[in-house]
């Protein structure tokens, strides 16, 4: 190996790239040398803005409109991926929702709602990049969680929920589909600034985050998507069923602000 972390030669799909942290992967995907399909559900400025920056470092995009929470439209977007280009090397289940709401308050069609993209549409994915994936070179299987399946945040329960899902999906196929040489990796985001999390972020939980956070600051979707390029790539080999959680130091802080002895 030359270079283990380009993906020069590589393709890869990323789920929800029309903004955010799904637009800064897609991007530094590119960047590092794969094609990059992807999909969105609305934001039809944001996907063209996507397309525009990957084939700005020389990279082909093939962006198609649809929702993750249909297996159809997850099936279709992989074919399309390995038709255009012959085949899948990466894809990153990375397209969510966000449900901020008391768990008394959460009626059954707001679970199921959340979970179709959130948890549902992870399955998808990993199931239409498996099935692709097995032979003859290495595939990599990527699912963004977040950090607070790690340190709970209440009114979040559908939402954690889906992201805890997500974390034992990916050990156990981690298991099954490393005789395939494909790993399957998770990238938790701790505090990041992206659209998703725009109303859910008011003044005071930002002054929370920034006094909370290690690194003294609420994090950017690049620093999540370099993250995710290193585990894309063949540097990270023997890496494989690990939720790597990337939050600038807020899963560990737990000051709370003792008096000097």
């Amino acid at each position: 190996m030359t270079d283990v972390f380009s993906l020069e030669g590589k393709n890869a799909v990323v789920t929800g790239l029309s903004g955010g942290i799904g637009q800064s992967i897609a991007v530094t995907l590119a960047r590092q040398g794969a094609n990059v399909a992807g999909n969105y559900r609305r934001n039809s400025d944001g996907a063209a803005e996507t397309a525009r920056l990957i084939e700005a470092h020389g990279r082909e995009s093939l962006i198609i409109t649809g929702d993750t929470g249909d297996e159809a439209h997850v099936q279709d977007l992989a074919e399309q991926t390995v038709a255009r280009w012959g085949h899948l090397d990466v894809w990153v289940n990375n397209a969510a929702a966000l449900l901020v709401r008391p768990f008394l308050e959460t009626s059954t069609e707001d679970w199921h709602g959340l979970l179709a993209a959130n948890l549902h549409g992870y399955f998808y994915g990993c199931k239409a990049a498996a099935q692709r994936m097995r032979g003859p070179g290495p595939g990599r299987i990527i699912n963004i969680t977040s950090e607070a399946d790690v340190q709970v945040v209440s009114g979040l329960s559908a939402y954690i929920a889906a992201k805890g899902g997500i974390v034992a999906l990916t050990k156990v196929l981690a298991l099954e589909l490393g005789e395939f040489d494909v790993t399957v990796n998770a990238v938790a985001p701790g505090a990041t600034e992206t659209p998703l999390n725009a109303t859910a972020y008011t003044d005071e939980v930002r002054a929370n985050y920034i006094a909370r956070t290690g690194l003294g600051r609420i994090g950017v979707p690049e620093e999540i998507a370099d993250v995710v390029a290193f585990v894309a790539s063949d540097a990270s080999r023997y890496l494989t069923g690990q939720e790597i959680i990337v939050d600038g130091g807020l899963s560990i802080n737990g000051n709370v602000g003792h008096a000097e002895t």
